[in-house]
């Protein structure tokens, strides 16, 4: 079993390149199979979750080329299957898109039902409400999603709640669809954004992305193209809270400020530096740090993804600090492992009341999901001592490099998969 350990106390000073966004990618990949013409896309972060997905891909029979660690050009015309029920499919939350593609393009998918982190209830009935209003049976069978439509009509669809996933993938299939649609209570999400512009640029015809109304009139093909996906918002951010919690001072490049703006607001209100530029993000962290009240809410809102990470560095914040969870029940279940570490929290129903602690201590932990483990990451770096960090697996499913970024800013961190090269480590750094 691969785990880190790390030697806490430094703070993290340096400057980190941004990779691109997971969740942008995945979608986009899945509706790179839409056209029959060959479809370049850059900035592929090099992360598990993408690597099962296009692997997934290649077993339909589509063409996927590996031109470099971050592009890939795939090529649908040689698609041969509409099921998708290659086994590691079901491990990644994603595998969903992939219905919405292949619906839109050949009126019938089966996809096994997703899986991903345990961190709550993602129910698809957005996802069916919508391809139901464009005239699709969907129905769940031995394990399978299944969806067919003799043909595709526009529709107008109301959401009953802005789903991420829903918007992506009703939108994907409406692209295709005969006449218009217009999906009101949309998701405003940046990679809602990044998606929209891709199938744009393969000749879709969207309008409204990044506002709640988003309005599609249907094509009957798409072309070929070329594409770079958008910075990632949750490993800048995820780097961003790692210099507060550490007091350090860290550049966080090749990020979109204006995504950032939720995190950057409460950095500043417990007392960071934030300097921006065009490209890139100053935190500095070096300063007693001040408790403040978080609630996770859909884009513009503070992300989700990122309250693992701010629970921790509010835990090392002066005074009491409120964090309430809106969008997942489960995504507390770290808590008693940072509890373990020295932190003072208390969890609530959805709520998480946080006393600020002068310092954490290291011990070992296990990573429950991608982005608590994560914030465990974080939480090693500021304790003081040794902190080893199980089931890393989830980790990597979404930071691509995590150790080797975080020692080129001066952390002590290393993967390890035996007691022998922990103690090597332990040596190495005493």
């Amino acid at each position: 079993m691969e785990q880190y350990i790390i030697k806490g106390g430094n703070p993290l000073i340096g400057e980190i390149e941004i990779g691109g966004a997971k969740n942008a990618a995945l979608a986009i990949l899945a509706a790179a199979i839409m056209s029959d013409e060959a479809v370049t896309v850059d900035n592929i972060p090099d992360v598990r979750d993408i690597n099962v997905l296009l692997q997934a891909i290649e077993g339909i029979g589509a063409t996927v080329e590996r031109i470099g660690k971050h592009t890939a050009r795939i090529t649908g015309r040689t698609i041969k299957s509409t099921r998708v029920d290659y086994d590691y499919i079901k491990k990644i939350r994603a595998s969903y898109y992939l219905l919405g593609a292949l619906l839109g393009k050949y009126k019938r998918a089966e996809v096994a039902l997703p899986g991903g982190c345990n961190i709550g209830s993602r129910p698809i009935d957005q996802h069916k409400k919508g391809f139901e209003a464009m005239g699709a049976e969907v129905f769940i069978e031995y394990g399978m999603i299944v969806s067919s439509a003799k043909k595709l009509s526009g529709s107008h669809i109301y959401f009953d709640m802005a789903s991420v996933g829903a918007t992506i993938n009703v939108m994907m299939a409406a692209v295709l669809a005969e006449g218009n649609t217009i999906l009101e209570n949309a998701a405003k999400e940046p990679h809602v954004v990044d998606v929209a512009n891709f199938l744009n640029s393969m000749g879709a015809k969207i309008k409204g992305a990044g506002t709640d109304v988003i309005r599609i009139k249907g094509v009957k093909a798409l072309h070929g193209t070329e594409y770079s996906i958008i910075p990632d918002q949750i490993e800048a951010g995820t780097f961003m809270l790692a210099a507060a919690a550490t007091k350090g001072d860290i550049v966080v490049k090749n990020v979109i400020p204006k995504h950032l703006e939720a995190i950057s607001a409460k950095l500043i209100e417990i007392g960071c530096q934030i300097t921006e530029e065009d490209d890139a993000i100053r935190v500095f962290g070096n300063c007693e740090l001040k408790h403040t009240h978080v609630k996770t809410l859909p884009y513009p809102g503070f992300p989700t993804d990122m309250q693992p990470q701010i629970t921790v560095t509010l835990a090392l914040s002066q005074g009491t600090s409120i964090v309430t969870e809106t969008i997942f029940e489960n995504r507390f279940k770290y808590i008693g492992e940072l509890s373990r570490m020295g932190a003072s929290i208390k969890v609530e129903g959805n709520t998480a009341i946080v006393d600020g602690v002068r310092k954490l201590t290291g011990t070992q932990v296990s990573a429950p999901d991608l982005r608590a483990g994560a914030a465990l990451v974080i939480a090693g770096l500021a304790a003081d001592g040794y902190t080893i960090i199980d089931d890393i697996v989830y980790i990597e499913r979404g930071y691509e490099e995590f150790e080797e970024k975080l020692r080129s800013l001066g952390a002590q961190i290393e993967r390890v998969t035996n007691e022998k090269e922990i103690q090597k480590f332990k040596l190495k750094v005493c």
